[in-house]
């Protein structure tokens, strides 16, 4: 018996990292899925490889008809739509006097309207299924901030309040809504091109600053997605849940032996 046995899921961002993670958990626990992301070739072979259970379908997070069509899809596959993942994410660093416009908005366009436009195009869909839970990936940047990303910062911290204005409304349809705050994740996005973190060793960098001593891996955010897409959590909604390995619980004294 699989914690989402009988449950439709929509993932964005699936073709990698932990939208992909996410995306093979749930189908190995019962779910159908379909993966939504802009790297299709990519996207396409993991669906291939999670077999019926899964699908594939090219989304643009800011395009309002490419959301319609994704919900669509759901529907018309599996015949439903239960749960919806919003992991596509951008990031990209730079103080903030050395910001462009056009690179604030792409992150704000992504990060953040992405996350409305897959809210407001997802339930009607499952308001028809009660019982359905939508869980919006924030990041401890939408917790605190972090010098030379503000607008990745600006961009969580809206998801987390988005997160709590959609518990509230949906609530009374029978719709959980709950954001997860990742500290760093082991994926391609904490490593951009052209970006200085590109070229520096992230897992020495974590095992300085994060109490438990390493970086983390997507199938750890992926189980915590898990746990707020079933009804094990049935009586969660309108809550951060952060998986940081302690990064946020305060600042490291040195070793006072």
């Amino acid at each position: 018996m699989g914690k989402l046995d009988g449950k439709v899921a929509l993932i964005t961002g699936a073709a990698r990292g932990q939208g992909e993670a996410e995306a093979r958990l749930f189908v190995e626990e019962g779910g159908k899925v379909v993966l939504a992301d802009v790297l299709d070739g990519e996207g396409a072979v993991v669906a291939k490889d999670l077999g019926d259970s899964a699908c594939y379908t090219h989304l643009d997070v800011t395009s309002e008809t490419d959301w319609v069509a994704a919900v669509e899809l759901a529907k018309s596959k599996f015949g439903r739509l239960d749960i919806l993942v919003n992991n596509a994410g951008i990031l990209k660093f730079g103080p903030i006097a050395m910001t462009s416009l056009d690179d604030y908005r792409a992150v704000i366009e992504v990060n953040q309207i992405g996350v409305f436009l897959g809210m407001r195009a997802a339930i009607p869909a499952m308001v028809a299924n009660p019982g359905g839970s939508i869980v919006n990936i924030s990041s401890i940047d939408g917790l605190i901030g972090m010098a030379g990303g503000v607008a990745y910062v600006a961009s969580k911290f809206a998801v987390r309040g988005m997160t709590k204005t959609a518990a509230i409304e949906l609530g009374p349809v029978g719709i959980r809504v709950n954001s997860i705050h990742p500290g760093g994740v082991d994926t391609p996005m904490i490593r951009p091109e052209g970006s200085p973190l590109a070229s520096l060793d992230i897992s020495e960098m974590m095992s300085k600053q994060v109490p438990l001593g390493r970086i983390g891996e997507p199938m750890e955010i992926a189980r915590l997605a898990l746990f707020l897409a079933s009804d094990d959590s049935s009586y969660c909604s309108g809550s951060e849940f952060v998986a940081d390995g302690g990064m946020t619980a305060g600042i490291a004294m040195p070793d006072l032996g």
